[in-house]
């Protein structure tokens, strides 16, 4: 029996998909534990480019069960066309995935109210991406959420009548110009919950156990990254649930030490979209050519991401926060081409040079202080063995594995499964 974790180690957007899938064959479950529809993960194979919302990246694989979780938000709309997309592959979703019976749902009235919450703030913003994430999960704490169970049961309807009644109640507070149709909205939401009631519901918690006692292997799959962590992330530039590896425990009913090994991806850079502190953020050509090459667009959103050089500081704090023992390096074949590389090492913070990661990183009190690297000039994409990578490849490999503590086991090198290099 084995439980393993794996998770985002910056601000989302690391390549999780990509290693969910390669790893796949080695487990009989991929669970989802956390997050919504507003994280994509995207798989490649086969000359075809896929994104995952809501369903787990195990989902491609004939051989295993993909569990989406209890800490989980789903839009029944999202996940309708989601699974509309996946038809042509001839999956068998009816016994492949199956759903936690206490995984909350979106309601068409949260994304109006993410709307609204969003352009009440002006330039004060988190940067949401109104998919109805951060209202679902103030219901979940708030108890008054309705969940996937609810939709067996005979009162659903006035449940989510009573719900949304008080959500437009609240829309009104806000005082702003939200356009909407609710009428259609919810057409289509009952519709897609009808699609929904068509797959397998469980009570994920005794599923899982009964599956740990049955010796099944066992991989959870996070959303985002850890920096958005609710509780440890650049709060309040963060995500609505626990991105961290105490997520996985709540977010599945797992115990803590069940989990054996916590995978954490990461970037050879750093990425993020939206509002919040990036003190490694580089306005110039370095960043402009990361965005470029990296084709650093949100898969769900489109957004651009903003780009910078590896924060060290900012790594070893999510490796210490989430117990990872084997770090997976993403997109060096990304920094290619560069003359010279920068890893920030330590801040200075309001005069002092500091190594870990301080309660503020806004710009006001952070400086990156940086260590140089010289680049290589080699296309990696083709390469297939960590004997081929170019020598400055690997002393900046070396660096990061000797500053973090935990050994770099794979590094990617394009976006198709088949260009992962195992170390």
């Amino acid at each position: 029996m084995t439980v393993d974790l794996l998770l985002g180690l910056q601000w989302g957007d690391e390549g999780k998909g990509k290693i969910v899938d390669v790893l796949t064959s080695k487990y009989d479950i991929i669970a989802r534990f956390q997050g919504g529809p507003n994280a994509g993960h995207t798989l490649e194979f086969d000359g075809i480019k896929h994104v995952l919302r809501t369903i787990p990246s195990g989902i491609f694989h004939k051989n295993n069960i993909n569990i989406i979780g209890n800490g989980v938000v789903i839009d029944p709309v999202v996940f309708k066309s989601e699974i509309d997309g996946l038809a042509k592959f001839n999956l068998d979703l009816k016994s492949k995935l199956i759903i936690s019976r206490k995984a909350h749902l979106i309601l068409p009235t949260h994304r109006l109210l993410d709307a609204a919450s969003e352009a009440s703030k002006g330039k004060a913003k988190i940067g949401s991406t109104l998919k109805g994430i951060g209202p679902t999960y103030m219901d979940k704490t708030g108890r008054n959420g309705i969940r996937v169970g609810d939709i067996e049961l005979a009162d659903f309807k006035e449940k989510y009548r009573i719900l949304a009644n008080k959500h437009e109640e609240m829309i009104k507070f806000y005082d702003v110009s939200i356009q909407y149709n609710l009428s259609e909205l919810e057409k289509e939401f009952f519709e897609a919950v009808e699609e929904l009631k068509k797959l397998t519901f469980i009570d994920s918690e005794e599923y899982l156990h009964q599956a740990q006692k049955a010796g099944k292997s066992i991989l959870c799959e996070g959303a985002q990254g850890s920096l958005l962590d609710v509780d440890f992330g650049t709060y309040p530039f963060v995500t609505s649930s626990n991105t961290t590896a105490a997520g996985a425990c709540t977010g599945l009913g797992i115990a803590p030490n069940k989990i054996k090994e916590v995978y954490g991806i990461f970037k050879a850079y750093t990425t993020r979209v939206g509002s919040g502190p990036f003190p490694t953020e580089d306005f110039g050509d370095a960043g402009t050519t990361m965005a470029k090459v990296g084709n650093e667009f949100g898969s769900v959103t489109g957004r651009q991401r903003r780009c910078g050089w590896l924060d060290l500081v900012a790594l070893k704090y999510a490796v210490q926060v989430n117990g990872v023992t084997q770090l997976m390096m993403m997109k060096g074949d990304v920094l290619s081409g560069f003359e010279t590389l920068k890893v920030c090492t330590s801040y200075n913070y309001k005069g002092q040079e500091i190594t870990h990661l301080p309660y503020n990183i806004e710009p006001e009190n952070i400086t990156p202080v940086y260590t140089e690297f010289k680049g290589w000039n080699a296309d990696l994409t083709g390469m297939s063995t960590y004997e081929q990578l170019p020598k400055e490849l690997k002393d900046y490999i070396a660096f990061i594995e000797k500053e973090v503590e935990v050994p770099i086991t794979i590094v990617s090198v394009g976006p198709d499964r088949k260009q992962t290099i195992m170390k």
